[in-house]
């Protein structure tokens, strides 16, 4: 059994030997990828509807929408509806890309062809983007941070070695297929969090095994997160005070603190699941680092 305070205890530990490459790496992927709520494409997801529907009534703005609800807020709850709205932003973004697809085929259904073809343009390139360039950053975060376990200073480039040309399209595409599974699982509403959890160690086992093949690291991931679901849930919601923290800093410690703490905390849950799946003999256990 693993409990939260030794999983942070260790990660703690292993941003106090590794503090300013942990931060560049972080900031690098929050910029790139908004696997922490924001990236460089933010502001093109950032007001996106999860209702596929909503292009119809063109002329309500999500904007407007939210800009009501923060005129009936104080300043606090504001701070806390930010921090709701970016973590949310951050899980539902793989959803979001094809929500975007929808409303521009929604788009040329209403004659608004101008609109289609600008939607269908900026949706495929940013969809290619993040196949290709954002999720195998994401694994190259994961493999960075296993690495920093085991040293100090471990470089920013260890990124890099998930481009590799033997590991570049099997990382895409498994992390793709994670992604569309996810999506398909969120039109039941609650079978799309229940993945999202089920799912949740295969960037990892990505990360130390790059040529694993897409049912075993499904497979892997389902077995080691099976009774773990619930308190990996806890677990994400104990850094709830840190990310109100950062709001209210505009974002400041979330880039030189929380993110970093919290990605050390879940590889060191991952490391821990990892040694249960061994010494459990899991199946396909032998592709496990």
């Amino acid at each position: 059994m693993w409990n939260r305070k030794e999983l942070k205890d260790k990660a703690k530990q292993v941003i106090y030997k590794n503090y300013w490459t942990a931060v560049v790496v972080c900031f690098l992927i929050a910029l790139l990828t908004g696997e922490f709520g924001t990236s460089i494409i933010g502001s093109w997801n950032e007001k996106d509807s999860i209702d596929p529907n909503y292009i119809i009534n063109f002329e309500y703005k999500i904007g407007d929408g939210m800009q009501n609800i923060e005129n009936t807020l104080n300043e606090t709850q504001i701070k806390v509806f930010e921090a709701l709205e970016a973590n949310l932003n951050s899980a539902l973004k793989p959803q979001k890309y094809i929500f975007k697809i929808w409303d521009a085929i929604t788009s040329f259904n209403i004659n608004k062809i101008g609109l289609g073809i600008i939607l269908c343009v900026t949706a495929v390139t940013a969809l290619a983007f993040t196949i290709f360039i954002a999720d195998p950053l994401i694994v190259g975060g994961k493999k960075y941070f296993l690495k920093a376990r085991k040293g100090n200073n471990t470089k920013v480039g260890v990124m890099a070695e998930v481009f590799r040309k033997d590991s570049w399209i099997n990382i895409a595409i498994i992390m793709f297929l994670r992604n569309i599974y996810t999506a398909l699982w969120y039109l039941t509403i609650i079978g799309g969090v229940i993945k999202t959890y089920e799912y949740r160690m295969i960037p990892y086992i990505l990360a130390e095994n790059p040529q694993i093949k897409r049912k075993e690291a499904f497979k892997l991931s389902k077995q080691m997160m099976k009774g773990n679901k619930w308190k990996t849930f806890i677990l994400d919601m104990s850094f709830f005070g840190w990310n109100f923290l950062s709001v209210l800093t505009f974002g400041i410690l979330s880039i030189l603190y929380v993110n970093p703490y919290n990605s050390a905390t879940l590889t060191e849950l991952y490391c821990t699941l990892k040694d249960k799946a061994i010494a459990e003999k899991y199946e396909y256990y032998e592709k496990l680092n």
